[in-house]
């Protein structure tokens, strides 16, 4: 096989969008592989205000199966493979909290990251329960890959809860801040 039968052949496979290739002549064997790119993608920066609440989160709960489908028991707890575990029930808990929170104000969470209360450990917070805030007043800060994104109130108005410790994870849609 010559060169240009070669080239040929790799063109071929390219085109095609074929991951291998093997051929065999005789006591000659070629082997062309294409690896996969790998796919980095930038993640756009979220608005940092949302005015939406979020959708509630749906934790597993044991459930009757119906005697018709064949089924007989309980899905969900004590079903070998699902294990549910004390920080599942507290995160849960803390769900159902999250659900009523008492007010149509509520600051949520633009994305998921590290929740910080302040500009730095040794300086205040920018805010405490009863203070008042106006509308793009800076209440926290997330983290989210090495970027600080500054969470600003959407309303004006006195805080009336931090639904969310220092230094804690947060999901997006998540309630951070409760403003009467």
């Amino acid at each position: 096989m010559t060169i240009d039968e070669i080239v040929t052949l790799i063109q071929a496979v390219s085109d095609h969008g074929l991951t291998s290739f093997v051929y065999e002549e005789g006591n000659q064997k070629l082997i062309l592989e294409k690896k996969k790119k790998k796919n980095v993608a930038q993640t756009p920066v979220a608005p940092v205000v949302i005015s939406q609440p979020a959708a509630p989160v749906m934790s597993p709960v044991a459930m009757a199966v119906p005697a018709e489908t064949g089924l007989v028991g309980f899905a969900g707890a004590g079903h070998p493979g699902i294990a549910e575990t004390e920080a599942e029930d507290k995160a849960a808990a803390a769900n159902e909290e999250h659900l009523d929170i008492g007010s149509d104000k509520v600051v949520t969470s633009p994305l998921v990251g590290t929740f910080y209360r302040a500009p730095s450990p040794e300086a205040d917070p920018f805010v405490q329960v009863g203070d008042t805030v106006r509308k793009g007043q800076v209440l926290g800060i997330i983290e989210a890959m090495k970027l600080m994104n500054e969470i600003e109130s959407e309303y004006d108005g006195v805080v009336e809860a931090i639904l969310v410790e220092n230094e804690n994870v947060v999901e997006y849609g998540q309630p951070l801040f409760r403003i009467r």
